[in-house]
């Protein structure tokens, strides 16, 4: 392996680890052994050199004067934030110690961890964690707070994580933005977009419930109101149906189901949908009409929609319109909602799951972190977070941090900086940046697998993931080859995979000498696809097996109470989830969180913009400054990002976000809450 940490002047190939589909590649800028410059890899074949605002500032977060330098106990109460320096072997023993006594006298369920993809590094995710986890017997996570029932969803219809190359869709005429805010979370495929725009002329359509940057991008934005996108879907279908512009052949080749799918959507006729889904009548002719005569029609179905109580089905249901068209057999036709299954590695071999001894082992959503905080029985006694924020980033927050507060709560968190959760830590460990550590990624989004080598040392006393749970696994003794593993050996073996046809021609070796490489792709259509039949499923009969309507329905979501406003608190530009929220940088380009609300909404109020509203239900409160326009539907409320309560702010928006589940998967239901607004 190339070592860039012992050259301390220079530019050095990187890769983005933020939790985002573009995976950026990137070039590090070094000066006397330290980063003073991040920009764009000009010749990364999809990335091409752009980067975000995030990213392009991100040398003020690795050098932060505030990044956690070393070990550290708590010295105060939990959640003040009162701590002193003490050594890694203190830290280590202190940890290992302790969950030694918890084993012998409430077994290994009683500890857990948390973590989710703060770092996008497979090795940081879900590698030696796992193992160690695994081997210990811990409680296992449901890591579902993210994707998980759009997977679901779609999986039921196209088998898996598949969709077209993004590369292809500068070759579409019609891009639709369903639920993504793509010019913040997805930028890449706005410039895409563009570029389709300008060489074919590509019309551009945004569906959504906030008219976001993306939405005053396109060439028409649709509002919507939160959770009827299925409906809006399957009106679209009726009439695509009624008015023959269906491709035929394809769907009598490879489809199942689409003469039940005609007769089913008869009910879902443009004036029902109009009464659901707040989209005019004519509005929808327009979008299917658009979608049926238009080719290449390209769909990227965004996380949005999926962070319902109906999620897994909507999105289940708009992953089913390419179909309809024939579109899949088209260059730049078809739809996106993720592409991991092209870079599918040999997750079994990374994480060891027959580490774990007892299979009945019991399992907590990391949804209901609070609740299982709270009430389950016997209860968690000892909470270990790593590459997460649940203070901020999970569901019904109030309950979160009641349960984080247990003086009987042995927590340990691993971060690089003072999160609003490392405040409830009874022990904080510094971590290391990507910049610092050796690791693979893999897009969800595009094709390409990169890697990740060591730019500069790690900062201070800070350690990686993978070497943090060496030292632990030595500490509780465990002397399992699995712990003996070098970073190399790790990325080698996941990548040995003949299960997986793509990876062909993805090794570490190629890695290290090229520093990305693309799937070997195949198209989708003509195949066999994974699904039970080996066709796009329109109607599924696994879905009816679990428990669902086999045809793609819409299904309202659960009361959550009779408060006046549906509540939507979406990403915004310079964050990503909770990162960046805690550093000055990032927090001055945001300027700060505002409360999205119709004007009508706001006049029969008496609100004015930039009144300071309370935005409260029975789950929590918080304090926000109002923008009225016409950004959101009459009825509906949205906010931007998950900010942390610094300076005595009361701004945690996820304290009024349900912990329920959505329909598939066990995903998270941030979306489909209701509020009401009462001035200050």
């Amino acid at each position: 392996m190339t070592s860039y940490i012992n050259q301390p002047d220079g530019v050095f190939p990187s890769v983005c680890s933020l939790d985002c589909p573009d995976q950026c590649g990137l070039l590090i800028h070094k000066r006397d052994g330290k980063i003073v410059k991040v920009e764009g890899d000009p010749n990364h074949p999809v990335t091409k050199g752009n980067i975000c605002n995030k990213v392009r500032n991100m040398t003020a977060r690795i050098h932060d004067e505030n990044r956690l330098k070393y070990p550290m106990k708590r010295t105060g109460a939990k959640g003040e934030g009162m701590f002193e320096r003490i050594s890694w072997e203190e830290a280590l023993q202190t940890i290992t110690s302790h969950w030694k006594e918890l084993i012998e006298s409430d077994g290994p369920e009683s500890i857990l961890p948390y973590s989710f993809y703060g770092n996008m590094g497979n090795l940081t995710a879900e590698g030696m964690d796992r193992r160690f986890f695994n081997r210990l017997g811990a409680t296992r996570l449901d890591r579902t707070i993210c994707s998980v029932a759009g997977g679901v969803g779609y999986q039921y219809t196209m088998g898996g994580s598949f969709g077209i190359d993004p590369e292809d869709t500068v070759h579409s005429k019609l891009i639709i933005f369903w639920g993504v805010n793509a010019v913040s979370t997805n930028m890449h495929q706005i410039a895409l977009a563009q570029q389709a725009r300008k060489q074919n002329g590509a019309k551009i359509v945004v569906i959504d419930v906030h008219k976001n940057q993306t939405a005053k991008f396109a060439d028409w934005f649709i509002p919507i109101m939160p959770g009827t996108d299925s409906a809006l879907a399957l009106g679209m279908m009726h009439i695509l149906f009624k008015e023959n512009m269906v491709d035929h052949a394809f769907l009598q080749q490879y489809t199942v189901g689409y003469e039940e799918l005609r007769e089913h959507v008869i009910q879902y006729d443009p004036k029902t949908v109009s009464n659901i889904t707040g989209v005019p009548i004519e509005d929808i002719y327009t979008l299917a009409r658009m979608y049926g005569t238009t080719s290449p029609s390209y769909i990227r179905i965004g996380n949005g929609p999926q962070h319902h109580d109906n999620g897994g089905m909507c999105i289940r249901t708009i992953s089913c319109l390419p179909a309809l068209t024939g579109q899949w057999m088209v260059k730049g036709g078809g739809a996106i909602k993720g592409n991991s299954g092209y870079l599918e590695y040999n997750a079994y071999y990374l994480q060891r799951p027959d580490l774990l001894k007892n299979k009945k082992t019991r399992r907590v959503n990391m949804n209901q972190i609070g609740e299982a905080l709270l009430t389950l029985d016997p209860p968690i006694k000892s909470l270990y977070i790593y590459s997460s924020n649940p203070a901020v980033v999970a569901p019904d927050g109030n309950k979160v941090r009641k349960g984080l507060l247990r003086e009987d709560l042995f927590v340990v968190v691993h971060d690089l900086f003072l999160t609003e959760t490392a405040k409830y830590a009874d022990i904080i460990l510094p971590a290391t940046s990507s910049y610092e550590n050796t690791d693979f990624y893999a897009s969800y989004w595009h094709h390409y697998m990169q890697i990740q080598q060591p730019v500069i040392e790690p900062y201070e006393e800070s350690k990686s993931n993978v070497e943090v749970f060496k030292l632990l696994a030595k500490g509780m003794g465990f002397d399992e080859p699995a712990f003996q593993e070098t970073e190399a050996e790790l990325i080698a073996k996941s990548l040995d995979y003949p299960r997986n046809p793509y990876l062909e021609g993805i090794t570490y070796e190629a890695l290290v000498e090229k520093q990305y490489v693309k799937a070997n792709m195949k198209p989708l259509l003509p195949g066999r696809l994974k699904t039970p039949s080996g066709k796009i499923e329109l109607y599924s009969k696994r879905m009816e097996k679990d428990g669902y309507p086999p045809l793609p329905t819409y299904i309202p979501l659960q009361d959550d109470g009779d408060l006046p406003f549906a509540f939507v608190p979406a990403p915004n530009h310079n964050f990503l989830n909770s990162t960046f929220s805690i550093n000055d940088k990032h927090r001055a380009l945001e300027k700060e969180p505002l409360l999205h609300i119709n004007v009508a909404d706001a006049k029969e109020r008496d609100i004015q913009d930039g009144d300071v509203v309370k935005v409260w239900n029975h789950r929590g409160e918080c304090e926000l400054k109002v923008t009225v326009g016409e950004t959101v539907l009459p009825g509906v409320v949205a906010t931007q990002g998950l900010w942390q309560n610094l300076d005595g702010a009361n701004q945690l928006v996820n304290s009024l976000t349900p912990d329920r589940v959505s329909d598939m998967g066990g995903g998270a239901t941030f979306f489909s809450g209701r509020v009401n607004i009462t001035k200050k």
